[in-house]
């Protein structure tokens, strides 16, 4: 049910952390700003905003808020999901970490939306209670249309009261990977490959009745994402011949031991032409890495490598 009480501020329930979203209002975009022509699931741009492509093909983008806008003026950025090949199920999701992280009862989603609507002429608000992997952890309690909302070519403010089942009784994987999740999709008795498009913005999930939006410093809230994924660019001196193990920190600690990925390894030097051989070594799973460089140059070069880096700890 749609609701349209705002509280004032002075009656949030958590000040500085009411808002359950991380990267409501589309500040940050780690990987990329815009992909087009897409078929896959997984985290295509804006931090923390799960693609579920369930058949459908899709392209993301960030656009930008005029300024002085009479409804989402307060906000910079939107994320646009833009579905040129319809299927049941495919749209968006945020995964909570820690299933018990939303406590049981009522819970309330507010956010700005506009666009066009899937076949079934509605777009669809899902929520899933998942128990994680390893052991014997207890089956997904989901809810695929728990709301539904109908865009226009205008913005509008939704706010929808959501019942979150109790765990009560329910057992945890061993694996520390469980989650609560959010999602705006095409319903699940909508099959059609019709396209359509959500423009979004302003996500909140907070206990009780709305309140207005959270902001965030975007310091704040990219070290929020980054605790389920960072990119980073590294730089190694060296000089002469020899080994080197170099030990770093992550920007954040992150949520679980991530997936490395490199690329890049710009290398350059003063006096000509060199070489470089490396291999990873762990220093910390969650906390750190490490890395062995050897150097093949004469006694007096210096010589400086640059290479790019993904850590990914995602749910």
């Amino acid at each position: 049910m749609a609701l349209s009480k705002i509280l004032p501020a002075s009656q949030e329930q958590y000040a500085g952390a009411r808002n359950l979203i991380i990267n409501g209002a589309f500040e940050c975009w780690q990987r990329s700003v815009s992909v087009s022509s897409q078929t896959g699931s997984g985290y295509k741009t804006a931090d923390r905003w799960r693609v579920n492509a369930s058949g459908g093909t899709y392209n993301q983008s960030r656009q930008t808020v005029p300024l002085g806008d009479s409804v989402v003026g307060d906000f910079k950025y939107f994320l646009r999901h833009q579905v040129t090949t319809g299927d049941n199920f495919t749209g968006i999701q945020q995964r909570i970490e820690d299933v018990q992280s939303v406590a049981e009862g009522t819970v309330t989603l507010s956010f700005y939306a506009k666009g066009t609507n899937p076949n079934a002429g509605s777009i669809a608000i899902g929520t899933n209670q998942y128990f994680g992997t390893g052991g014997s952890p207890s089956t997904n309690v989901e809810v695929q249309d728990a709301a539904t909302f109908t865009v226009t070519s205008s913005w509008q403010r939704f706010n929808f009261q959501l019942t979150v089942a109790s765990i009560s009784g329910k057992t945890l994987g061993t694996n520390g990977d469980s989650y609560f999740q959010i999602q705006f999709t095409q319903a699940g008795g909508d099959a059609s490959t019709d396209a359509w498009t959500l423009d979004i913005t302003g996500v909140q999930l907070e206990v009780g009745e709305a309140t207005p939006f959270e902001h965030r410093s975007y310091g704040d809230e990219l070290r929020r994402c980054q605790r389920y994924y960072q990119r980073a660019v590294h730089e190694h001196r060296g000089i002469g011949v020899g080994y080197q193990t170099t030990a770093h920190n992550y920007i954040v600690q992150m949520r679980a031991s991530p997936t490395k990925t490199f690329s890049g390894g710009s290398f350059s030097n003063i006096n000509g032409s060199a070489e470089q051989d490396i291999t990873e070594i762990t220093i910390n799973s969650v906390g750190g890495f490490g890395h062995r460089f050897q150097y093949y140059a004469n006694a007096s070069t210096w010589y400086v490598l640059l290479r790019s880096a993904e850590y990914d700890a995602e749910l």
